[in-house]
């Protein structure tokens, strides 16, 4: 019986060893499976691949900044700046409902829900442009003409699908215009503040006179609801502009000072400054108070700018130094044309003699390509500027930003070795390139980003100014419909060609990429019947959803 029980026992030990051995291989091969990435072997469920594909943020920084989508911080919604009090966080993996057949003066895409200001590589907005300084490919920061656009293109989009905007009106220097609101001056020992009529404004205007060793003339604000303050402001001598503010820190003070020189940015304490030029003739300053403080508050030496929670609650006042003139003090909810035609402004100002939008970094797109050297044009920029400068057009009627619009097309028809964006695709395909690189590259987004702007110009221009326009985008989009098959993975999208040119692996594009170029379809389908568009948007959709294509 002894026996029997010990053989009994062995027999009960052995099967509890092999099902602990069992659970152990199952419980190893499903945390392998979870660890393995966007594209594991065994091709993970979209929705894990999209989250792991947020989770790649740095490895998305290194690839690109292009449109948004791809390298936007993924932050929560702030309150505040040119976006609004209530600013929607957009999805980047999100294939958006196109809302209607696209129009060159309609919103772009879903740029509407684009917020390149509070991105962590912007270092700030400049306070001389007016539009965002990059620090995506270098801590210096350097004007980058793709997040200029879509600055701009994001913030004329808002302005056509938000509601109005709140306006509380602090100073105009008019009897007339003044309403139940007490404009409350103070005005120290030393100082002077003055009611004159200015001849080139043809109006009245505040005149003030205060020392730099003074406390400064001071408005009275006390706003707690919106952050975007608007002044005319000209100086006759050297000086600044202040904004008090109470913050989240503790109800903490801190001042943001807009000073007359050329200093970017700099934070001591709690003060911080903005350059925004000499100023010696009239002209409009917008700040975003949100983004000003946050910026300042989280300034660093490195790429990113620093994470912080700080949040302004009150504007408490403005305050006078120097010698000027000040008049239309307001704070508002948003200020979205303000920032667009600051971007659109900046684009006619820094366009050079080939047309282009130089790029002053050094990019490295992948191993086996070569460098791009600063001062290379991008086909995105190219057409992300002609699609701002396109509705600079259309709402004011002024020349100069369709006649930049039309030079614009010059480095479309260059090959990359001549400081072109053209490459050809077995010699038969125009392609325009997003990088330019030897050899090419065929980035699809970007080419397709470029398509859209060439339609808007030639719809735009007219049948005799937008004849160059017009070919460029026939040309584009034969090559469009003819390559798009070589980025179908049959369960995802491909980013560019590279495995073609270098006989590497193909560079797979991430969700947010994948839903780019879908929605990037999806406009092109409304502006030409091929029904090839139509067909690739079902297809790469049902990819979302665990779709692939049928195997042999």
């Amino acid at each position: 019986m002894r026996c029997l029980a010990a053989r009994v026992n062995y027999k009960t030990l052995i099967i509890i060893c092999a099902l602990f051995t069992l659970v152990t291989v199952l419980l190893w091969n499903r945390c392998s499976s979870d660890r393995s990435g966007p594209f594991p072997r065994s091709l993970a469920s979209p929705e894990r691949r999209a989250a792991a594909a947020a989770s790649e943020s740095d490895l998305a920084r290194q690839q690109s900044e292009e449109a948004s989508p791809q390298e936007q911080q993924k932050a929560p919604p702030i309150a505040g700046g040119f976006n609004g009090n209530k600013a929607p966080g957009l999805n980047y993996s999100k294939v958006y409902t196109q809302r209607a057949p696209y129009h060159p003066d309609g919103v772009f895409m879903s740029f509407e829900g684009y917020n390149v200001e509070v991105r962590d590589r912007v270092k700030c907005i400049s306070g001389v442009e007016g539009v965002p300084l990059s620090t995506q490919w270098g801590p210096q920061g350097y004007f980058y003409p793709i997040q200029i656009a879509q600055y701009g293109l994001s913030h004329y989009s808002k302005n056509l699908t938000e509601k109005p905007p709140h306006i509380e009106v602090y100073e105009t220097a008019e009897e007339k215009d003044k309403t139940s609101r007490s404009v409350d001056w103070t005005v120290p020992k030393g100082c002077s503040l003055s009611t004159v009529s200015d001849k080139a404004k043809f109006t009245s205007v505040k005149q003030f006179v205060a020392p730099e060793n003074t406390e400064g003339v001071s408005l009275q604000l006390g706003n707690t609801r919106d952050f975007i303050i608007s002044f005319d402001l000209k100086f006759i001598t050297n000086g600044s502009v202040s904004v008090v503010l109470e913050t989240t820190e503790k109800n903490q003070l801190f001042t943001v000072h807009y000073v007359s020189n050329t200093q970017l940015i700099a934070f001591k304490d709690r003060d911080i400054y903005y350059g925004i030029g000499p100023r010696t003739s009239w002209s409009t300053l917008t700040r975003d108070l949100v983004t000003d403080l946050r910026k300042g508050v989280g300034l660093s030496n490195t790429k990113a700018v620093k994470q912080t929670k700080i949040m302004p609650k009150r504007v408490v006042r403005l305050i006078a130094k120097g010698r000027g003139f000040l008049d239309n003090v307001t704070i508002s909810a948003t200020a979205h044309m303000a920032a667009f035609f600051a971007a659109s402004s900046w684009l006619v100002r820094n366009q050079d003699e080939r047309g282009g939008w130089p790029i002053m970094v050094m990019r490295k797109l992948g191993e086996g390509f070569k460098s791009l050297d600063p001062g290379w044009y991008s086909a995105m920029a190219q057409g992300q500027a002609i699609s701002t400068l396109v509705r600079a057009y259309l709402l004011t009627k002024d020349h100069v930003f369709l006649s930049s619009a039309l030079r614009a097309t010059a480095p479309y028809k260059l090959p990359s070795e001549q400081r072109g964006v053209k490459a050809v695709f077995m010699n038969r395909h125009d392609w325009y390139e997003e990088y330019p690189t030897s050899p090419s590259s065929f980035v699809l987004n970007g080419f397709m980003y470029s398509l859209i702007g060439l339609y808007d110009l030639k719809e735009t221009a007219g049948e005799k100014l937008g004849k160059e326009a017009r070919v460029l985008y026939e040309r584009g989009m034969e090559s469009l419909k003819a390559m798009l098959p070589l980025y179908d993975t049959g369960s995802g999208t491909i980013y560019d060609l590279r495995h073609f040119m270098l006989g590497t692996a193909p560079n797979l594009a991430r969700w947010d990429y994948h839903t780019t170029h879908i929605n990037q379809l999806q406009l092109l389908s409304t502006i030409d019947e091929s029904p090839i568009f139509k067909e690739f948007v079902k297809r790469w959709k049902s990819y979302l959803r665990g779709g692939r294509a049928k195997h042999n």
